[in-house]
């Protein structure tokens, strides 16, 4: 573990990847919990992000998880107009193994223990039910069931915001706000890819679809048997006539490898940290594809989360997504008045928002 121990201090105090605020290591040996609790800022309040439950290779791999979640959150939920910073946790390993009751409550205690700087809530590996346990533990916890005084899954507002972003991006690139008559490639069909599926069918959009998992392919084709099925994301990407690519699974598929085979002129999609790396949106913007940056898009579920403290209103949370497509407008327009990619843009307006927030 000192290796590891070593790699995080490292990280928080010398690379570009620092400035986090607070890093919590956790464990439970009587549940067999071992997560990792990262708050990159509280300036704009107590820091909001949801909970990963993931097998990762290595416990370095998933505390490097954490940290770049978690600053992707701090610039997501200010641009989302939210008045709370950036945080995330990883459990680490395999939830259909290892997921249990005593588990989440375990996780539910040490989230309690930081005071409320932390709100957690529902990720990948993580549902409605399970933080209705740890809520049992912990009160700041949202994306919990509606029975247990919570707004429900929040899958449903994250795709909606995605599909405002992509009619965003409709507008710029073609001027005109909508998919009707596009094709639009879907990598990961599960708690947010179908609900987009959905929206890009009824606006009119053909629709190319892929995932690991053949029930969520079926869940999508025996309804809509008008949708096709790529063999996987590398046959998706290289797709003939592909519009616009939506990467709706785990982080870093846009990479060294995957963009220079995109047949996609937009990439805008609902999964975390898309950007393989720095460097990444030059590379999209050398080949004139358009990235609406993920975490300007994919802000529906946080604001639906962060709503729920105050009382869950659904079209107040809708109206506030609504707005994911006027924000995905300014960043493209102030990217092109700076002679800037779109990812430098988004961030410069969320910096310039938590710097405001520090100073007052």
């Amino acid at each position: 573990m000192t290796d590891v121990t070593n790699g995080v201090l490292h990280t928080l105090f010398h690379s570009d990847q620092g400035g986090h605020e607070q890093v919590v290591i956790c464990q439970d040996r009587a549940s067999g919990l071992k997560a990792v609790i990262a708050l990159h800022s509280t300036a704009l309040g107590p820091a909001l992000g949801g909970t990963r439950f993931y097998p990762y290779a290595s416990e370095a791999d998933a505390v490097a998880d954490a940290l770049n979640l978690s600053r992707g959150m701090s610039y997501k939920n200010a641009l989302a107009g939210l008045d709370h910073g950036g945080g995330k946790a990883v459990i680490i390993g395999d939830p259909e193994k290892i997921k249990s009751e005593e588990l989440l409550l375990a996780y539910g205690r040490f989230v309690a223990s930081l005071g409320g700087r932390y709100v957690t809530a529902c990720d990948v590996g993580t549902y409605v039910a399970d933080m209705d346990v740890v809520a049992r533990e912990c009160r700041w916890t949202t994306g919990r069931s509606p029975e247990s005084g919570g707004a429900g899954d929040s899958s449903v507002l994250t795709a909606f915001g995605v599909f405002q972003g992509m009619r965003a991006s409709a507008q710029h690139l073609w001027g005109d706000p909508t998919l009707r008559g596009r094709k639009v490639g879907v990598a990961g069909v599960g708690k947010v890819g179908r609900h987009l599926v959905e929206h890009l069918l009824s606006d009119g959009a053909e629709v190319v679809i892929t995932d690991v998992r053949a029930e969520s392919l079926r869940a999508i084709t025996d309804p809509h048997p008008e949708v096709t099925v790529a063999a996987d994301t590398d046959a998706l990407i290289r797709t003939e006539g592909l519009d616009v690519y939506a990467p709706c699974a785990l982080g870093g598929a846009l990479n060294d490898d995957t963009v220079p085979l995109l047949t996609a002129k937009v990439v805008c999609g609902a999964a975390n940290n898309q950007l393989a790396h720095p460097g990444v949106e030059k590379d999209l913007a050398d080949r004139s594809v358009l990235y609406a940056p993920d975490y300007v898009v994919n802000a529906g579920g946080v604001i639906q989360v962060a709503d729920e403290l105050h009382g869950f209103d659904f079209e107040r949370c809708k109206a506030k997504a609504t707005k994911i497509f006027d924000t995905t407008l300014e960043i493209f327009a102030r990217a092109k008045a700076d002679g800037i990619p779109p990812a430098a843009a988004a961030d410069r307006l969320a910096e310039q928002r938590m710097a405001e927030a520090r100073s007052r």
